[in-house]
């Protein structure tokens, strides 16, 4: 009984003096100004963290403190230690000073467009060649130069042709015979001369004669020495290659018509944009010699084969030419309207460009702005669209980004520097702790 009783008070001692020790650990926590204090940390690197102040082994700089107070920040951000490399603190005087704005990442619903470079083309459903139908010899040229504007039933050229001078005495003998056979007592003699001068006639149609012509060999009983051949629609001549006592053939093409109310426009667009487009989508056409001036056009038909050497594919266009303002050969602006669509937009200044990487600050409160890697998509006027890398509604900087970047990837450099040294470090204090799992670039 007496050993018992001598182990339970020492087993009583022991408990009282290991809990005495307990309370005075947890009670003698270092206190500033009724402040309870977390860990330390390196002001270089936070993720290096000790329980105990100190210096930094590798750079010689003060352990600042991290107080309970401060775990999180007024509106819920995170610590210091938990943000992205990059992340910097700036006070609301210094963001003043250089002048620092803010904006949202909204959900845009506006109507973009597609910006492509055209070539105006003669619309070749317009394009008119112009041949005699009979062999000859041309005697007068009425429209001699190219260019020259020309009305459908405008006089071209006139050509004397033994062939249609031939035909058009055989109609006047068929005329002469009818005349004759009308009288006589067989029925049948006069029905075949009556179809006889529909034959010729109909001949001469076919030869382009026109009805006027026939009915003034039919009036006068001559036949007409020299045929004027006329235009049959209205538009430019774009070539020519009549001239006088020249001989002629069917095959000979002597005039070129081209009607410039309506023209073609073909438009070379960027393989990542062919599926935007679509047959019937309408489109603008500009005129970069006149910014003011702008003309309606819509999608006539996509080429089914893509250019090897510029990634593009031919769009034409179908579009009206008001006064041919729109010369063929000529370089238009064309922009393609695509439908409306809600995307996650920010304004354009608050992206900053440096090439490859395209970075957005993002408030994440109390003064702490975290660089955010971005994906951007098409502009919107004074927007552009975010494809990945942000959340609607996030509040972001959209004045004084150069500023905040410069200091941001000082400190990333220092950070990554500072790193890499506690990461080679032998040996750390009593009780330090360094997180290199939260450590940028640290494997070890």
């Amino acid at each position: 009984m007496r050993i018992l009783r001598f182990v339970i008070v020492i087993l009583a001692i022991a408990g009282a003096f290991l809990g005495g020790l307990a309370y005075e650990r947890v009670h003698s926590r270092p206190q500033v100004q009724g402040r309870r204090i977390l860990y330390y940390i390196d002001p270089m690197h936070p993720a290096y963290k000790s329980d105990k102040p100190g210096i930094a082994p590798d750079c010689g700089m003060k352990l600042q403190p991290v107080y309970a107070d401060d775990a999180k920040a007024p509106n819920g951000a995170a610590l210091p230690a938990d943000m992205p490399m990059g992340t910097i603190n700036i006070s609301s005087e210094k963001q003043q000073l250089i002048g620092v704005r803010y904006g949202f990442a909204e959900m845009t619903a506006s109507a973009g467009s597609i910006r492509a470079v055209g070539k105006v083309a003669f619309d070749e459903t317009r394009l008119t060649r112009i041949h005699s139908k009979v062999e000859g010899w041309i005697e007068k040229v009425h429209i001699d130069f190219t260019g020259a504007q020309v009305k459908a039933g405008e006089p071209l050229l006139t050509i004397y042709s033994p062939e249609m001078l031939a035909s058009e005495q055989e109609f006047l003998l068929a005329l002469k015979a009818r005349d004759i056979m009308s009288r006589s007592a067989v029925l049948e003699a006069s029905t075949n001369s009556i179809s006889l001068v529909d034959a010729s006639r109909r001949r001469l149609e076919l030869w382009d004669l026109s009805a006027a012509q026939i009915k003034e060999v039919e009036e006068t009983g001559k036949p007409i020495h020299s045929v004027t051949l006329y235009s049959p629609a209205a538009g430019f001549i774009i070539a020519r290659n009549a001239f006088p006592s020249q001989r002629i053939t069917p095959e000979t093409e002597l005039y070129s018509v081209a009607d410039l109310s309506h023209v073609w426009i073909m438009a070379d667009v960027y393989e990542g944009d062919i599926d935007k487009i679509r047959i019937g989508q309408s489109a603008v056409i500009g005129m970069p010699s006149d910014q003011g001036r702008s003309f309606a056009a819509r999608v006539d038909y996509i080429q089914p084969q893509l250019d090897a050497m510029t990634r593009t594919l031919k769009i034409r266009l179908e579009a009206p030419n008001p006064n041919q303002r729109l010369k063929p050969e000529m370089f238009v602006d064309v922009d393609f309207h695509i439908g409306a669509t809600s995307r996650l937009t920010v304004p354009a200044e608050a992206v900053l460009d440096a090439g490859i990487r395209k970075t957005v600050f993002v408030d994440r409160g109390d003064g702490y702005l975290e660089p955010r890697a971005v994906e951007i998509g098409d502009h919107f006027g004074d927007r552009i669209e975010i494809r990945s890398g942000l959340r609607a509604n996030e509040r972001i900087v959209t004045s004084g980004t150069f500023l905040i970047d410069s200091e941001s990837q000082l400190k990333s450099a220092a950070g990554g520097m500072a790193g890499h040294q506690h990461g080679g470090a032998q040996s750390t204090p009593a009780k330090a702790q360094p997180d290199h799992s939260k450590m940028p670039g640290m494997g070890h």
